[in-house]
């Protein structure tokens, strides 16, 4: 099948997408963002470690500048002042080289965010295609990075005209002043002037990065054919999931079957349904359910009932309403409380017959069901009085 054509992806990208095209160092840049706070941050520190680095870069110029008889007419001697004085020249400049290497990677960083990728080194042949070149070149993206970049130059050319027709008589006066005073007036007229450029900066890097955030997720956008593909490798083969299902059903009978044991009574319809409850004082706000089964099921969860001596209680309408009703694991509904409770104090009554001895306790007859709560009874229909 064709690849979609861009009027067909419509749709936003999803999580998984975006989150794949940044496992692929795919994020949104902005060169005018890094441009400007390389500029900025740079020109900070500049001005800040100014009377540092004079000091230390005027040492190295004099010591240049300045060498004895011996130094002149020995290589080795020349040689060995000449590494001195650049290591000092660039421990002098380290520092600012340093911030703004920081600055260039973190403008990145506040941008697109963190990525460590390698896919980005990955060698494909395809980035080296002069057709796919081209067409990124002669793309409506490639056009507005041209407007882009001839606006950028016109814009600060034109700032800087600016400036320089603004200081063009204190720029030529500055032969007549004596050094200190020259040196001090022109660092005033190159601050000014990077404050003016860092502004014109600024503009344009407010333009550039709504309009990358933009382009980046419209790259990123998907078609419904897309989206439907996605869906299904999300929720995988049908087969797989059915054997994942079956096993889950699996364990969960195995669990139940594990639990009947322990339980303290066994609810049935007497043949439908089969339903196991634990109490535990203390530990339990409610009984809890711990197995339940239907037809074949609930002949097995009575089977290890019989076989381990646990309580059959015959109560068709409360069977059927713990079937629909309660959760595995979980809690009985707060509408069953009070027939539950009948049900155990039964089996309180019988624990104590069994341990004590004495007049066997009598089962519990009919057991009232909230209406509603009874699947087996049609709750639109009147009450009949008895």
């Amino acid at each position: 099948m064709a690849e979609d054509s861009d009027l067909d992806k419509t749709e936003p990208a999803s999580g998984r997408k975006v989150e794949q095209a940044r496992e692929q160092g795919n994020i949104p840049r902005s060169k005018e963002l890094s441009s400007f706070l390389v500029l900025v941050v740079g020109v900070s520190a500049l001005w800040i470690m100014s009377g540092w680095m004079y000091g230390r870069l005027g040492g190295v110029m004099r010591r240049g500048f300045t060498f004895g008889h011996e130094q002149a007419f020995q290589t080795d001697l020349m040689g060995k002042a000449l590494r001195e004085l650049f290591s000092d020249g660039l421990l002098t400049l380290l520092p600012l080289l340093l911030v703004i290497m920081i600055t260039a990677v973190a403008s990145h960083i506040a941008l697109g965010g963190l990525v460590l990728s390698g896919q980005v080194f990955k060698f494909d042949l395809t980035r080296m295609n002069p057709v796919t070149g081209m067409k990124r070149f002669v793309s409506i993206n490639g056009l507005v990075e041209l407007i882009k970049g001839v606006f950028k130059s016109v814009f600060i050319l034109g700032v800087a005209s600016m400036l320089v027709w603004h200081y063009r008589f204190d720029m030529l006066s500055l032969m007549s002043m004596p050094l200190n005073v020259g040196l001090n007036r022109f660092g005033e007229m190159l601050l000014l002037a990077s404050l003016a450029l860092c502004t014109s900066l600024a503009l344009i890097a407010a333009m550039d990065v709504p309009y990358q955030i933009w382009h980046y997720f419209k790259e990123l956008r998907m078609s419904k054919f897309d989206v439907k593909q996605e869906n299904k490798e999300s929720e995988g083969d049908p087969k797989v999931k059915g054997k994942m299902r079956q096993r889950q059903q699996e364990m969960a009978r195995r669990r139940m079957m594990d639990a009947v044991p322990k339980a303290d009574v066994v609810v049935t319809n007497p043949t439908h349904f089969a339903v196991a409850l634990k109490y535990e004082a203390g530990r339990m706000g409610a009984p809890t359910v711990v197995a339940k089964g239907a037809d074949f099921m609930a002949q097995i969860i009575r089977d290890l009932a019989r076989e381990n001596n646990v309580p059959l209680l015959e109560a068709p309408p409360l069977a059927r309403a713990l079937y629909h009703h309660a959760k595995m694991d979980e809690q009985i509904p707060a509408a069953l409380y009070t027939a539950v409770a009948e049900v155990m104090a039964y089996i309180y009554q019988l624990n104590q017959f069994i341990a004590e001895g004495g007049l066997p306790p009598q089962a519990p007859g009919a057991i009232d069901v909230p209406r509603g709560m009874d699947p087996g009874v049609d709750a639109s229909a009147p009450a009949i009085a008895v």
